[in-house]
């Protein structure tokens, strides 16, 4: 599944609504941690394609949407279901610790 860059205007379609577990990635362009987190959530979006959806927001540009969540510090990773939160952690996270927050074995 693509990552979908969300936004204030999709954002209440693409995961609001959202009928899978959603992925949430906050991050920045000149954030040095989510550089390091994004290429282990683009792998978590390939391989989980049929059963979460990911999005990430930049904290730049949609500063309404991280303030919304409260996201006082990036990268922040939150699992959502049925438009409620579910996990949220703050920092750096390797990858079997995004598939436990999104409930999935490793394969």
């Amino acid at each position: 599944m693509d990552i979908l860059n969300i936004t204030k205007h999709n954002y209440q379609k693409e995961i609001h609504e959202a009928k899978e577990t959603v992925l949430l990635d906050f991050w920045a362009p000149w954030c040095g941690p989510c550089r390091m987190v994004s290429p282990i959530v683009d792998e978590v979006a390939r391989e989980a394609t049929d059963r979460v959806k990911i999005g990430k927001v930049n904290v730049d540009e949609q500063p309404e949407l991280a303030e919304s969540f409260r996201v006082m510090s990036i990268p922040t990773l939150i699992v959502m279901q049925d438009g409620e939160i579910v996990e949220q952690k703050v920092g750096v996270q390797n990858k079997e610790a995004i598939l436990k927050m999104l409930e999935f074995d490793e394969e």
